[in-house]
């Protein structure tokens, strides 16, 4: 039986979009039994934002250690100027800097001339392309959409790191990149490094002189939607986040290929409504087309739900099914920017 779920978006950007129509059918994937977030070790009901703290550690402490996560680099990044062009308004440069101590990281940094006052930042993650954060960072045109360059002539000082597998990257495969990077790391996985490299661009935008740092969000579609979610769930720098079709669930795609987790992500015993239980009360936006994501990430949605309504910020967590695939639609892309400028402008 079919029954009809809307989810409610505010915002002059969206307005034809004020109630977006979701159809939700009985299935075993929406069906899947996600353990309650707010239960304690002892088996208790938790009631009190203290003792969800607690747990919000101990998740926290599990992830982090069957991650591997990576030490942060302490030194400041310091950047240097690869090349620079003026478009419209903006100034926008390749730069590099370091991540990994000895390891250079290479970004474009998009930053809005002639303005007075300190301003939000983001970081925009881009997708699975040989073009990497070209299209992105608006420097050429595709089917990927700009959401950096176009976030940056909206006002946001924003940066598009380049992901670890494109790194030097020659003819190598993504298998080799992640072969050189377990050389460095043996007992990290490629998602700690993903997650290293993401919070390293937060740390670029932390020392610029231009940016907020109480205003930073994050996004990303594709692989850039799993950096962000994995970046909003242990960065507390970051404050808004937009993951569009990257796949909540660990098997709604392949968050098993060696340059993410691994096939051993199956044995884990935890799911990940926790690390989006991580995320509350951060305003997250999940955006799906039904193939990542989609009808079946509503039990994580509905499961993680009880925690933003402990902190009291229901309207934090919201959903998007635009129901037309992998890509990202004009619905999608206005949605985006509108929550990102809620959010980070007020």
């Amino acid at each position: 039986m079919k029954r009809e779920v809307f989810i409610k978006t505010t915002g002059a950007a969206v307005a034809s979009l004020f109630l977006v129509p979701l159809w939700r059918t009985a299935s075993p994937a929406l069906s899947q039994d996600l353990p309650p977030l707010l239960i304690s070790s002892s088996g208790r009901p938790i009631n009190k934002l203290r003792a969800w703290e607690k747990k919000r550690k101990s998740i926290k402490k599990i992830w982090a250690e069957y991650l591997g996560m990576i030490d942060t680099n302490p030194a400041p990044p310091v950047i240097t100027v690869l090349n620079e062009d003026m478009p419209e308004g903006l100034v926008r440069q390749y730069i590099e800097y370091e991540g990994e101590p000895g390891i250079r990281v290479k970004a474009y940094l998009l930053i809005p001339l002639g303005q007075g006052e300190k301003l939000p930042a983001v970081v925009a993650l881009h997708s699975t392309s040989d073009n990497q954060m070209k299209y992105i960072a608006g420097v050429e045109k595709g089917e990927i959409k700009a959401l950096g360059y176009n976030l940056a002539k909206m006002g946001f000082i924003v940066i598009c790191p380049m992901c670890f597998l494109w790194h030097e990257k020659g003819t190598k495969t993504y298998e080799q990149q992640v072969d050189l990077f377990h050389a460095r790391h043996p007992k990290s996985r490629g998602m700690a490094k993903m997650l290293f490299d993401a919070m390293r661009a937060v740390d670029v935008l932390e020392n610029l002189e231009e940016v907020d740092k109480g205003r930073i969000g994050a996004l990303g579609h594709s692989l850039g939607a799993k950096e962000a979610f994995y970046l909003g769930a242990f960065d507390d720098r970051v404050t808004t986040i937009v993951s569009n079709e990257g796949g909540i669930g660990i098997n709604f795609s392949n968050w098993d290929d060696p340059w993410y987790i691994g096939k051993d992500i199956h044995d884990f015993p935890h799911q990940h409504h926790e690390l989006l239980g991580l995320c509350a009360p951060k305003p997250f936006l999940l955006i799906g087309g039904d193939s990542s994501d989609g009808k079946i990430s509503i039990p994580y949605i509905d499961s993680v739900r009880p925690v933003y309504d402990l902190y009291g910020k229901p309207e934090n967590l919201m959903f998007f099914n635009h129901g037309r695939g992998h890509g990202i639609t004009p619905e999608a892309e206005k949605l985006t920017y509108d929550w990102i400028s809620r959010h980070l402008k007020g």
